[in-house]
Order: structure tokens, then sequence, then C-alpha cells
């Protein structure tokens, strides 16, 4: 929590789900589960982003979620619906995904 602080991210979100907290870790599904029950969210409602790909994106794709991989240097080819190099492009790729039709 004290990251999320630092970051200032938790005025972005409604939920937010610490593995230790949760005695859950990722890429276990539970975890990713127990975030869409809190939300009250199904996973094709969700996008996930991450910047692991095993324990981010692999792990919420499985369980069908979108995924956006924040882009890092020790990665090379993440299979992700969205890459980003930096979280300012997220709110760009929400539009997108806002404005087409069901």
């Amino acid at each position: 929590m004290d990251n999320i602080k630092a970051l200032d991210i938790n005025k972005y979100t409604d939920t937010i789900l610490i593995s230790e907290w949760e005695g859950i870790k990722k890429p276990d599904p539970k975890i990713f589960k127990a975030a869409l029950e809190k939300l009250d969210v199904s996973a094709k409602e969700s996008i996930f982003v991450g910047d692991h790909p095993e324990k981010d994106v692999k792990a919420a794709q499985s369980i069908g979620m979108k995924t956006i991989w924040k882009k890092g240097d020790q990665w090379g080819n993440v299979k992700a619906d969205f890459i980003v190099d930096d979280l300012e492009e997220i709110p760009q790729i929400i539009n997108q995904l806002n404005s087409e039709p069901y």
C-alpha cells in the first residue's frame, strides 16, 4: 500500500487488493476473481494493467480479462491486448474500448 500511495494511484481506483492481505498471490486466478467480485463486474468488462508477462498478463487473460502490458526492458514479445510505454496512454485505450459497439 505504501507503493500505491507513493505513486498516488489510489485516487484512480475503486478497489485495491494487496496479495499479502488477501493471502493469494499472482498468478493465482483467485486474486483476479476476488477483485472482480469486489467490483461486481465480469472479466469481459474488465482490463488488467500489469508489468509482468506471466504474473499479470497471462494470468488475467486466463480468466477472460483484457490486458494492458506496461512495457519493460527486461521482457521481449508479450501477447497483451494493448501495450503501453507510459500509463498515461491508458485513458485513450479505455475511451477507444468504450466507443466500440458491443
